[in-house]
C-alpha cells in the first residue's frame, strides 16, 4: 500500500491510476487524515459448474412420459 499526501497526488494522479490497476493500493491523505483510498475492483470470475450439487432437489414423476389427459383428443 503507498501512502501520499493530496499535494503530491494530484500532478500525478493518472500515475497512481494506473499503479491501482496494477493490483496496488493507494491511499491519499490530507492533514495526516487517510481521507481516500484508490484500489483496483477484483472482476467476478465465474465458477465453474459443479456437477451434482441439485442432486435431489430436481425430481420427475413415474408418469412423466405418458400423454396427458387433456391431448386425448388430438393423439
Amino acid at each position: 500500500m503507498k501512502i501520499i499526501d493530496i499535494n503530491q497526488a494530484l500532478p500525478q494522479i493518472i500515475e497512481l491510476i494506473e499503479m491501482a490497476f496494477a493490483g496496488e493500493e493507494i491511499v491519499i491523505r490530507k492533514n495526516n487524515q487517510q481521507t481516500i483510498k484508490i484500489s483496483p475492483v477484483l472482476s467476478h470470475q465465474p465458477r465453474p459448474p459443479l456437477f451434482g450439487c441439485d442432486k435431489d432437489r430436481i425430481s420427475l414423476s413415474d408418469d412423466f412420459d405418458e400423454p396427458l389427459d387433456d391431448f386425448q383428443d388430438y393423439i
